[in-house]
């Protein structure tokens, strides 16, 4: 129990710690409300419960060991963490009024598209999948076995779905208030020059 506790520690100060999937749902949340946020949420969750299970059963081993494979998923994750960063700046240039409106919302974007962005995010992140396989190890013994190493992967993926709870309560209610359109393009546009700045961190990484 005591180990598990530390866990759950460890596990918090990483999802309090701001990275792509954080401001994803910080921006789908803040431009278009809470149901957008929660479906991005939702999409991320799915996606890390994933690699969870993956690295759990030894499967994502077995990936991050072939190292086409492995690559392949890096520079698709420094792809679309790009397009990301760019429709944000996009977005964020647009002077013409199509986009935000006082008093106004933003274009809406349906459930599959918003649960389809978080997804997409988390699992092309190579360093979700390797973060896991590092770290499980680490706290779960050698002869405690799968069922043990799933608690552990789970309560990473339950602790990281609260924090972004948190994360879209905050963005909606800002939303709600932040109807300039001036303050709204700058919101896409942090969001923009972050997301680039990740695909970069990852596309020079060794």
């Amino acid at each position: 129990m005591e180990t598990y506790l530390s866990f759950l520690l460890f596990a918090t100060l990483l999802a309090a710690a701001p990275g792509p999937d954080t401001f994803l749902t910080l921006r789908a949340s803040v431009v278009g409300g809470r149901r957008r946020g929660l479906l991005t949420m939702l999409g991320i969750t799915v996606a890390g419960a994933i690699q969870g299970v993956l690295a759990a059963t030894g499967l994502g081993a077995v990936l991050a060991a072939s190292e086409p494979i492995f690559l392949t998923i890096r520079w698709v994750g420094v792809a679309y963490l790009t397009w990301l960063g760019l429709t944000a700046l996009r977005d964020a240039m647009r002077r013409d009024g199509s986009v935000w409106a006082v008093g106004g919302t933003a274009p809406r974007v349906s459930a599959r598209a918003a649960f389809r962005q978080g997804f997409v995010c988390n699992i092309t992140n190579p360093k979700v999948l390797a973060f896991n396989l590092a770290v499980l190890p680490q706290f779960v013994g050698h002869g405690e076995g799968l069922p043990a190493l799933l608690v552990y992967a789970m309560t990473l993926v339950v602790v990281g779905a609260v924090v972004l709870l948190t994360v879209v309560q905050l963005g909606s209610v800002a939303a709600r208030h932040l109807t300039r359109p001036r303050v709204r393009r700058g919101v896409d546009g942090a969001t923009g020059v972050v997301m680039l700045g990740f695909a970069t961190a990852l596309a020079v990484e060794a």
